[in-house]
């Protein structure tokens, strides 16, 4: 009986030491997400385990996506950062060098595994005929979408309403104006995605959520389909949302290994078919024609090549006392 109660307690130690040796990787990410890396993190774990590897834990952590870079900055230790767009890893690069200033270059297309377009979420019936830009505003409706200087769902609400303008013969002032006018419809700026969300469907504030497609789909999962419609404008800006390894945390850590192979995994077949089933758009051109039926055409408008690199548009539109500031007061 002692024996076995040995026994026991060795095989007992062994299996938490073996636990104790397994990696742990923390993502980073913003809020409207979650969805995607519930399913997309245990495939990962499986597909790395069948290489031979050691099971490696996985802790997410969801928020506005400037708040999130803004903690990782402040040292919250991200292995991997999964952001929305490329300034909110750029500033990781700026302030104390935790990726490298070429980091995009590391992964292909960008470093941005699928895209995603703009769209309204209105209430049933669409009932103050909300059906692109200039629809909101309107007098009377009000517009529920993120903080741009917060969250980079609302930094692509702001540069969809710009473009626009300038896609339809406006200048740089008259798309100035427009997009003021828009923001002076928005009842309440939450920091990030999921809360506008909240804000719109819970609290049932506002005539429209401008927000991602993919949180759409979102929506519907958790609150049902018959209390909104999904409206398409003419014009997005693409959302490609970019996802880096932090050198220095894996570096300290020991994680490099697992970070790029969790982050590499994001363009397999499976990981684009995750992506699909959760209605952000696959890169790969063979997987997201079999989704079509989902993914309506967009006349997405090239970010840099519509506003210039994405530096200077942080610098010019959203940094403290830029354009946002000038027009939000």
């Amino acid at each position: 009986m002692k024996r076995l109660l040995t026994t026991s307690l060795l095989a007992a130690g062994l299996a938490l030491a073996s636990g104790a040796q397994a990696a742990t990787l923390l993502n980073v990410s913003y809020d409207v997400m979650r969805d995607f890396y519930k399913e997309y993190n245990p495939a990962f774990q499986k597909h790395w385990q069948a290489e031979g590897n050691k099971a490696v834990n996985i802790q997410m952590s969801h928020g506005g996506s400037s708040k999130q870079a803004r903690a990782v900055i402040d040292g919250l230790p991200a292995d991997v950062i999964t952001m929305n767009m490329a300034t909110d890893i750029n500033a990781l690069a700026d302030n104390g060098g935790l990726v490298p200033q070429d980091w995009a270059a590391r992964l292909p297309d960008n470093s941005a595994p699928f895209t995603s377009a703009t769209v309204f979420i209105v209430r049933k019936g669409n009932p103050k005929e909300l059906k692109d830009w200039p629809d909101l505003l309107k007098d009377g409706v009000q517009v529920v979408v993120p903080n741009p200087k917060t969250s980079g769902n609302g930094r692509y609400t702001y540069l969809s309403a710009w473009g626009y303008v300038l896609q339809n013969g406006g200048d740089e002032n008259k798309a100035k104006e427009f997009v003021g006018k828009l923001f002076k419809q928005v009842p309440v700026l939450d920091t990030g995605g999921r809360a506008a969300t909240t804000t719109f469907i819970q609290n049932q504030i506002g005539d429209v959520l401008v927000t991602f497609e993919n949180e759409a789909e979102m929506i519907a999962r958790e609150f049902g389909r018959g209390s909104f419609e999904v409206v398409y404008p003419s014009v997005s800006a693409e959302a490609e949302p970019p996802v880096a390894v932090v050198d220095k945390v894996v570096d300290r850590k020991g994680t490099r290994k697992e970070a790029e192979a969790y982050l590499k995994y994001l363009w397999s077949d499976e990981a684009q078919r995750i992506a699909a089933n959760n209605y952000l758009r696959p890169r790969n051109p063979a997987i997201l024609a079999e989704f079509a039926d989902r993914f309506p055409k967009v006349e997405f408008l090239p970010v840099v090549k519509t506003f210039g690199e994405w530096p200077q548009i942080q610098q010019t539109h959203f940094n403290d006392g830029g354009v946002f500031d000038q027009i939000y007061k």
